[in-house]
């Protein structure tokens, strides 16, 4: 086994352990939050939040992505991204802090001036940390990252659930989201053993730009048209259905989080590293799209089946609104974790020139969309993006086949293969559901059984090359686990 290998099967499974812990802890605060508070608490912050992720694209412009994808680096290479972050957060911690009477006229809310007033300071808090954050992530350290984000998110999850017993109502959420921005830039600080020198070169920022301003450009793209959404339904509806719109799509994006975030995070500094390499890449490539497509329509598909009671035991009835919100973003859901694979290809080789090309293309189609699928009302939109996520899967697997010479049926084989699965055992399931009268919780329970047991059986029946290579590389990957743990157990003479 290559040390990359065992390198980057290390850090996979730390930076998963550390989502799922980090998730874990975020998900139960939100459930406690979301029964003390209402739809509109939730909507409000959702535009708050939305202005600072969209602003916070400025504060890098993508040299931290550089970092990670130049080979060489120097220590001034490091001071010199520090510094001029930091003056990006200073200065655009300022414009939000003076622009917040404005935004909170255009969406009639008067609530939202010192709201995001307050939150401005998160910029600052982000510049301080962002290099030592990068330096862990190049270096594949992602069990400490792992420990910092999960310390984070808990600390702040408890400060948040106080806050809310107490009456805080929303700013319970402002509560929550700056003290996890502190404590996490308090421990990156602390335990990464890297600080900035007095030291600063145009030179060096020039050596990172011609990749990292591309990589800026695509990251401000999908900033605003993976949040524009939000600010469109913010003035066209009311808060309380942005809250609903919030609490759907932060639930969609749970097939992100536990099928391919822990895994893009990882592979983007593995490419980087065999980027020269395209049969060592185009084998890699491969093996991941067929795991990929395996677990993606799994989770989209045990989720599907159980929308209703996940919102509703989960939240409460006050959110039922948000069940067919999410049925329909679901069918979308396929085509991020699927994207991002063939997105790092491209940026693991450097080509930010093909990356940002594919980039403006996709977000035409998106933006088409906004200014369409509202004609529709909200449930046009979303389907929609129904339509958008198909065409956007076609032009990444075009662009992607291009960069190592793959002929774009070996990226759809395997996602077609599994979307047909997922949607026989899903529809088997609902079947289930529709014919038989029970409890919510046990026709659930069986039903997801159902769900379950078709999928891996109809896998198993086809003999696809996903569930060979799932089960080749669960025990391959579980026996070098043990090899590495009884060898650090070996006393030392």
């Amino acid at each position: 086994m290559s040390d990359l290998r065992k390198k980057g099967l290390i850090a996979l499974i730390w930076d998963f352990l550390g989502r799922v812990l980090t998730q874990a802890s975020s998900f139960i605060v939100t459930i406690l939050l979301a029964r003390m508070l209402s739809p509109s608490d939730f909507g409000v912050i959702a535009i708050v939040m939305v202005v600072v992720g969209i602003t916070q694209i400025f504060a890098d412009v993508g040299l931290s992505t550089a970092l990670i994808q130049r080979k060489k680096l120097l220590e001034i290479h490091y001071s010199s991204v520090f510094l001029l972050n930091l003056c990006f957060a200073l200065v655009l911690a300022s414009l939000l802090f003076l622009a917040a009477n404005s935004i909170a006229q255009f969406y009639q809310i008067g609530s939202l001036v010192p709201l995001l007033q307050v939150v401005s300071v998160l910029f600052i808090l982000n510049g301080l940390s962002t290099v030592q954050y990068t330096k862990l992530k190049r270096e594949l350290n992602y069990k400490l990252l792992s420990k910092i984000e999960f310390s984070s998110s808990f600390a702040s999850g408890i400060s948040g659930v106080i806050c809310a017993v107490y009456g805080f109502g929303v700013w319970s959420l402002v509560v929550q989201i700056i003290l996890q921005s502190t404590f996490k830039a308090a421990l990156l600080w602390y335990f990464s053993g890297w600080r900035p020198k007095l030291g600063f070169s145009l030179k060096a920022l020039k050596q990172l730009w011609k990749f990292g301003f591309r990589m800026f450009l695509v990251a401000m793209l999908n900033a605003i048209t993976e949040r524009i959404d939000y600010l469109v339904i913010g003035k066209l509806f009311n808060s309380a259905e942005l809250g609903f719109f919030q609490r759907a799509k932060s639930v969609n994006l749970l097939v992100v989080q536990y099928s391919s975030a822990s895994l893009m995070s990882v592979l983007f500094p593995v490419f980087s590293k065999i980027q020269n390499d395209t049969v060592r890449l185009k084998s890699l490539v491969l093996k991941v799209t067929n795991l990929l497509s395996l677990l993606v329509f799994l989770l989209i598909g045990g989720l599907y089946i159980n929308a209703e009671p996940l919102i509703i035991l989960l939240y409460g009835s006050k959110w039922a609104a948000s069940v067919p919100l999410l049925e329909v973003l679901l069918l979308s859901a396929f085509s991020y974790p699927i994207n991002a694979l063939l997105v790092n290809i491209l940026s693991g080789r450097g080509n930010s020139k093909a990356f940002l090309r594919m980039a403006m293309i996709k977000k035409s189609i998106f933006v088409i969309n906004l200014f369409i699928g509202f004609y529709w009302g909200l449930m046009g939109y979303l389907y929609g993006l129904v339509a958008v996520a198909i065409l956007n899967t076609s032009i990444s697997v075009a662009f992607a086949s291009r960069e190592i010479r793959m002929a774009p049926y070996q990226f759809y084989k395997p996602i077609l293969i599994q979307l047909l699965i997922a949607s026989f055992s899903a529809f088997t399931a609902l079947l289930f559901q529709h014919y038989f009268t029970l409890a919510l919780l046990a026709k659930h329970f069986i039903s997801s059984l159902i769900f379950l047991y078709s999928f891996l059986l109809l896998n198993f029946i086809f003999k696809t090359k996903a569930i060979k290579l799932f089960t080749i590389e669960l025990s391959s990957n579980i026996r070098i686990l043990k090899n590495g743990i009884t060898k650090s157990r070996a006393p030392r003479l």
